[in-house]
């Protein structure tokens, strides 16, 4: 199968400004997915995986995240605290309980499959944990 270009990638994604919830899923689902393919991406679809990053993070800053110098930790707790969801529903996602207080305490970086679970789990980018 032939490598596609950047301009067949644009044209299948569409990016363009997210102002909807659903745009903002699919986006994320297609972030989402070029972040799985790990060292297999193609250049090109690296190109295109920081494109949809800076989308998702715009549209994130416009609806109500903290502020850019917010690392990954800062992030998940305030998902947490304005999602109503009590730290034990993190389990799932990180195995222990040990390993929840430390991606809430920022001593833990959180891998990009439990970026793209906190995702679903909370309706936002994978990127908004990395």
């Amino acid at each position: 199968m032939r490598a596609k270009t950047y301009a067949q990638l644009l044209a299948e994604t569409m990016p363009e400004a997210i102002e909807s919830e659903k745009r903002y899923r699919e986006m994320g689902n297609r972030f989402g997915d070029l972040i799985g393919k790990g060292s297999a991406r193609t250049g090109i679809e690296t190109k295109l995986m920081r494109l949809l990053a800076v989308l998702l993070e715009d549209y994130d800053r416009r609806n109500g995240l903290p502020p850019d110098e917010a690392g990954p930790a800062e992030r998940l707790k305030f998902l947490l605290e304005h999602s109503g969801k009590a730290a034990a529903e993190l389990l799932p996602v990180f195995g222990q309980r040990s390993h929840v207080n430390e991606a809430l305490n920022g001593r833990r970086k959180i891998s990009a499959g439990q970026a793209r679970r906190l995702g679903k789990m909370f309706g936002v980018g994978p990127g908004v944990f990395i």
